[in-house]
């Protein structure tokens, strides 16, 4: 009987790539505005932490 042969998985692109979060510098006007604008997925962890 013969042995069956199989192909090895192809590997992942492991290649660096810039990133925006670690190239841009944080600030206190950054972090404020990310706040401001994270008001319903705080209310949505507050209404799941609850419920749990």
């Amino acid at each position: 009987m013969d042995t069956p042969t199989y192909a090895p998985a192809p590997e992942p692109d492991r290649t660096p790539r810039p990133s925006t979060i670690i190239d841009t510098p944080a600030t206190p006007v950054a972090c404020a505005e990310d706040y401001a604008a994270a008001s319903d997925v705080r209310a949505t962890f507050d209404k799941q932490r609850r419920a749990a």
